[in-house]
């Protein structure tokens, strides 16, 4: 009789909890994505055309609004004109990179329950890492056509850090349990690098930078945990 007790006694204490689980509350800690992405390379190369690349990430979630991504990219960064520019400087960069970056989500920072404007902002983030970026140039020129003697030194491979700054929004959409299991995130990315070699060009004082419009797709694969508030509206 005493052991009926305890079971029962121990199903009844159980019963918020399973309430909770319920709730909307869950969130897997891992996600599998990828994305696209828009380059511009502001480099010492005269003009600015846009390229594209691909990301794979993989995202550890300390909370749904806190996030720690690991990315490769694979893309083209290419700049400047032989014949229509005075310096003649022109590049065609085939690069890779990976990155690590650390994303803090507004939601993590206010209670955006029963306000549907603060629930529309939840979404909005902000990230900042370290990356480092493998440089493969496969068209390079580095000599004026029009002036003489104007040349620059480089490197026509290097590899070279770089942070990578982020501001962006992720949608989350919920499956039947109100489980955030795929999120669109669209978002703008700086990354500035420590070096001067995107170009394969070293020429003046200011180092290289790409920038990137990015549009990308995230899917939960596991590791479901609870959250301390409600994630979905």
């Amino acid at each position: 009789m005493a052991t009926k007790k305890l079971i029962y006694t121990l199903l009844i204490s159980a019963l918020p909890f399973l309430a909770k689980a319920q709730l909307g509350y869950n969130f897997a800690q891992y996600d599998f994505g990828f994305s696209g992405a828009a380059n511009n390379a502001y480099t010492d190369a005269e003009t600015v055309p846009t390229t594209y690349a691909a990301h794979l990430n993989f995202t550890y979630n300390q909370t749904p609004f806190v996030n720690y991504i690991a990315e490769a990219q694979f893309g083209q960064l290419k700049g400047g004109d032989v014949v229509n520019t005075l310096s003649g400087r022109y590049f065609k960069n085939n690069y890779k990179a990976l990155t690590f970056r650390a994303q803090l989500q507004a939601g993590e920072l206010y209670d955006f329950s029963r306000n549907q404007f603060y629930n529309g902002l939840k979404n909005i983030y902000v990230s900042a890492g370290v990356g480092v970026v493998y440089n493969n140039m496969q068209e390079i020129n580095r000599t004026s056509l029009y002036i003489e003697d104007f040349t620059a030194e480089g490197r026509d491979n290097s590899s070279e850090v770089f942070i990578p700054l982020k501001l962006g929004y992720e949608l989350k959409l919920f499956n039947a349990y109100n489980e955030p299991n795929v999120k669109i995130d669209f978002g703008y990315q700086l990354n500035v690098d420590l070096g001067d070699q995107l170009d394969g060009i070293r020429a003046g004082s200011a180092k290289d930078v790409y920038s990137q419009f990015v549009i990308g797709f995230k899917f939960a694969v596991g590791g479901y945990t609870s959250y301390r508030k409600q994630i979905h509206y």
